[in-house]
């Protein structure tokens, strides 16, 4: 069961999907709220969209775990940026066998002081930013695909790039988003790239420490990717690398 991240749709998933379902799994990709059967077109032509502005962090939890509970078996999930955070949560309330968190949004009361988040996150986090927002061109540049040729970034922002409810991102920082790293949790591996700057490798390690610290007993596992941006572990060239690892690692592990 793949969960994807902000301001993208289960369209990010497409390749995985293929890949994984052709390892011989059942595959999932429901989309957001409001999501399901609209291309990134029509959600973009209908942005400022009221309903989209009201919808929260907490809305999005239960779609996920009514979707998970759904299904005939506890799903091995796979999570990326907000759906890694999304991932942990259910892992905490025992709906999954496993757990992939990839460059995962930090739960409540994690944060890190490195600039690139500041500046990548803060658009979320300002009183003065549109609700529903859609992020730029610019700060899609930053955020996500640093380091990519214009042309290749500017392909992904208008295939991918959708508006998206800031009470969403804010949710995060509350305490419906809060682990209890001290509780057993299914096994879960974390993968960062080291090039990421909306979630940085060293928030995600951070993240990783925190189970490891409070319970021993978890199977909590952590990979670095070199030169991988917040998209690029998901996408782009190279991208099968990453799905690779983290099929070896569910064999072994799940």
């Amino acid at each position: 069961m793949f969960i994807h991240g902000l301001f993208v749709t289960n369209l990010c998933w497409e390749e995985w999907v293929k890949y994984f379902e052709d390892k011989g799994y059942k595959c999932f990709a429901p989309g957001w709220p409001g999501q399901n059967g609209r291309t990134v077109a029509e959600l973009r032509n209908r942005h400022p969209d009221k309903i989209l502005s009201e919808r929260t962090f907490e809305d999005l939890v239960e779609h996920f775990d009514f979707f998970a509970r759904s299904l005939s078996e506890p799903p091995i999930l796979i999570g990326h940026s907000m759906g890694g955070l999304i991932v942990q949560l259910l892992l905490q309330k025992g709906l999954g066998s496993c757990g992939v968190a990839i460059d995962s949004a930090p739960p409540r009361g994690l944060f890190s002081l490195s600039w690139p988040f500041v500046r990548s996150n803060f658009p979320t986090i300002n009183p003065f930013t549109q609700n529903p927002y859609l992020m730029p061109f610019s700060a899609f540049q930053y955020a996500f695909v640093n380091g990519m040729p214009l042309e290749e970034q500017m392909a992904v922002y208008y295939k991918h790039v959708v508006p998206e409810s800031l009470r969403i991102a804010r949710g995060a920082l509350t305490k419906i988003a809060k682990i209890d790293f001290e509780a057993k949790c299914a096994p879960l591996l974390f993968v960062a790239g080291s090039k990421d700057h909306i979630i940085p490798s060293s928030l995600n390690y951070k993240n990783c420490e925190k189970y490891r610290l409070h319970n021993r007993s978890n199977v909590i596992n952590y990979r670095k990717f070199p030169g991988r941006t917040h998209y690029s572990v998901l996408a782009g060239h190279n991208w099968k690398e990453v799905a690779d690892d983290i099929n070896i690692w569910i064999r072994m592990i799940c």
